[in-house]
């Protein structure tokens, strides 16, 4: 999210053929063919849901059966599908394979800068077992709701500057939103986030026909092993508004 409405031009919903392989979401203009290669536009609109979180898109009422997924770098992708059930079960998948491979995150960084940045998430996958990834994310949830907590008892006073209300708004939301998406990961994983992949395994490896917008920017879509931060949105506070609109039907 960056504070900037998508411009009016750029609103429109195309169709794409999409596949969830690992962790990445291609998203292709032909129907798959597992024989086929990869071209370089299918790689350009390739998304990654490392660290990724998906949600029925209860703020968007234009079209039906509207999902979000917010990314590691906080970019913000609305699909359409067919049907609630199927709207349901990319949601599931896509937060499942979040839950189960991303990588626990970097320590935080320590310096003397008092403005805060989100900190960087890795791209690769994890390496800890599914019992290890599990005390991983509690362990993080943990952390995340007593900051939170923390945060809320210190609320800027009303003569602070205008900025200085922007930056505790900012982090507020940022750990709001961490807080939402490690207790879907801890939910997932105690339910048995492999177990539940392997039940959808050939779901999963089969392309759903989609919609996706043209103002997704190819080049911000992390689909090689490199952590990537998106500093344009630092100052937007407006909960889960979108700045890149897709559908998937």
């Amino acid at each position: 999210m960056d504070g900037k409405k998508t411009p009016r031009g750029k609103r429109g919903w195309k169709t794409f053929y999409a596949v969830l392989k690992g962790t990445v979401l291609y998203l292709q203009k032909d129907e798959y063919k597992p024989e086929k290669a990869l071209s370089e536009e299918d790689l350009k609109n390739a998304v990654s849901v490392h660290h990724a979180l998906a949600s029925k898109a209860t703020d968007y009422e234009k079209k039906p059966n509207v999902f979000k997924l917010k990314t590691a770098d906080w970019r913000v992708l609305l699909f359409q599908t067919q049907s609630p059930e199927e709207m349901q079960g990319w949601i599931s998948k896509i937060n499942c394979v979040a839950a189960v491979f991303s990588a626990p995150p970097f320590p935080a960084a320590i310096g003397s800068q008092k403005k805060f940045s989100r900190p960087l998430l890795p791209a690769t996958t994890t390496k800890l077992s599914q019992e290890e990834q599990l005390k991983s994310h509690e362990s993080k949830l943990k952390q995340i709701t007593t900051e939170l907590a923390e945060h809320r008892s210190y609320p800027p006073d009303k003569k602070v500057k205008a900025k200085d209300v922007d930056e505790y708004k900012l982090k507020d939301h940022y750990l709001e939103f961490e807080k939402t998406r490690y207790e879907m990961y801890v939910s997932i994983l105690k339910e048995g986030g492999k177990e539940l992949l392997s039940s959808d395994e050939s779901e999963a490896a089969g392309l759903k026909k989609s919609h996706s917008s043209p103002s997704l920017n190819p080049e911000s879509s992390p689909i090689t092993a490199k952590v990537k931060r998106n500093v344009s949105e630092r100052k937007d506070h407006r909960p889960e508004t979108p700045s890149i609109k897709q559908k998937v039907t």
